[in-house]
């Protein structure tokens, strides 16, 4: 599913791989790879804002392929 169909406050796992040209995150922010697990705090038109499990802010592309993991 893409992430912009996510229930905000959900923990998703990041199926696609952070490839360019299409990168799943947005240009300069930290990057995220394929099987990382986020916690999607907001969407906010292009991007998403995540958080891994460090704390740190990951802004995923909206339509990053994710799966709502438990």
């Amino acid at each position: 599913m893409e992430l912009n169909q996510v229930p905000i406050g959900s923990t998703i796992k990041l199926l696609e791989e952070n490839v360019l040209p299409d990168e799943c995150v947005a240009p300069g922010a930290p990057k995220a790879k394929k099987g990382d697990e986020l916690f999607l705090e907001a969407i906010d038109g292009m991007y998403g804002f995540c958080r891994d499990r460090n704390n740190r802010m990951v802004h995923l592309k909206a339509w990053a392929e994710v799966e709502i993991i438990e």
